[in-house]
């Protein structure tokens, strides 16, 4: 059995007076803002995102008067102190 549109009505009108209308039309915004964020997502071209992810990074750090990378280990800096 379906509820009829007085029972549908009486269950909105409880709503809107629980949460009031600025929450809810706060929570319709959001939810608007997350389907357009997802929308674009899926339009953005996979190439471009390959892109830029292949750009190469410079990460030195300079430490103790040193530039150190990220990927050297310690036994490759031994080997180029000694």
């Amino acid at each position: 059995m379906f509820p009829g549109w007085l029972q549908i009505a009486l269950v909105a009108l409880l709503i809107i007076l629980l949460f009031g209308r600025g929450k809810i039309s706060d929570l319709m915004g959001d939810v608007a803002k997350g389907i357009t964020s997802f929308r674009k997502g899926l339009k953005e071209d996979p190439a471009d995102a390959a892109a830029e992810e292949a750009k190469p990074v410079s990460d030195a750090r300079v430490i103790d008067g040193e530039t150190v990378s990220p990927t050297e280990t310690t036994a490759e800096k031994e080997k180029t102190d000694a």
